[in-house]
């Protein structure tokens, strides 16, 4: 028992003192202008690029370690790195800086009846924590997004993947470092210890929100214990409907990469619903 306590007492040190540096980058982030943070993403999409080499080797080690556990199936598909996934990591980033700066729109504008006028305007969210399980692709998904967003991001991935999950929330660190913002802002729990988890899901007024990334029991148990605010999801029950008017070859094109791109991942397809007038012709050309 004493065991445990001093495992969550310093659980919750090492969350605390990473959330405190998190919150000093988020300040400085989140001022920064639209280029700034473009020139982050892109410079780590450089950095990605130019340290291949060196991602799937770490990456092999832990599908290595997957493996000796008795670990297959789905499970190493999307552990696994190969040099098309290495490369679709820096093209997202690369597709992020295309998209539109999300701070500081006007989202809504109206008067009380008293006369204040009131507006919404979009900003950062602050600091972000992602729980996630073995996909290492996570890491730069959502260091991204939150980096573009003007967010601080505190990345726990699943003990599988620790190897190379780390690797790439260093690369991401070091984009920010080479354009001059602090890498604080994207920082990897380095450590497997459960106790970390809680720890993040009960860092009240230091995580402003909790991100779960995974499985159904890693969602359920987030959104059983968080007492931070958290945007999940639970379970993909992916469907395709396909309308009778529908472009033949479009309609069988996404079937075919809805369900065949990556069946391993929880975005994939799993029902597909095709008007009867058309069931018999498309089922043709695809089965």
């Amino acid at each position: 028992m004493a065991q445990q306590l001093e495992k969550t007492s310093d659980a919750t040190a090492l969350i605390a003192a990473m959330v405190t540096r998190a919150r000093a980058a988020q300040s400085v982030i989140g001022k920064s202008d639209f280029t700034t943070r473009c020139a982050v993403l892109q410079a780590a999409a450089t950095l990605i690029r130019a340290q291949k080499t060196s991602i799937l080797e770490v990456n092999k080690k832990d599908v290595a370690a997957a493996k000796a556990s008795g670990i297959s199936g789905a499970f190493i598909d999307r552990l696994t790195l190969d040099d098309s996934g290495v490369e679709a990591m820096a093209n997202g980033l690369e597709a992020m800086t295309r998209l539109h700066d999300p701070i500081g729109h006007e989202l809504a504008r109206w008067q009380q009846p008293s006369g204040l006028d009131i507006t919404r305007i979009s900003t950062p969210l602050g600091v972000i924590g992602i729980i996630y399980e073995s996909r290492p692709n996570v890491t730069v998904d959502a260091a991204g997004l939150c980096i573009i967003a003007g967010n601080a991001a505190i990345l726990r991935g699943g003990s599988d993947s620790q190897l190379t999950a780390s690797l790439l929330a260093s690369i991401m660190a070091e984009g920010l470092d080479m354009v001059g913002l602090p890498r604080d802002a994207v920082q990897m729990v380095p450590t497997t210890d459960r106790q970390a988890v809680g720890a993040m899901l009960g860092a009240v007024g230091g995580i402003d929100v909790v991100i779960p990334r995974g499985g159904r029991s890693l969602v359920e148990r987030v959104q059983t214990e968080a007492r931070v605010p958290v945007f999940a999801h639970l379970e993909g029950v992916c469907h395709v409907y396909v309308h009778c008017d529908a472009d033949p070859e479009k309609a069988r094109r996404i079937m075919l990469n809805a369900k065949m791109r990556r069946t391993g991942i929880c975005g994939a397809a799993e029902t597909l619903l095709i008007d009867k007038a058309v069931a018999a012709t498309l089922l043709a050309d695809i089965t």
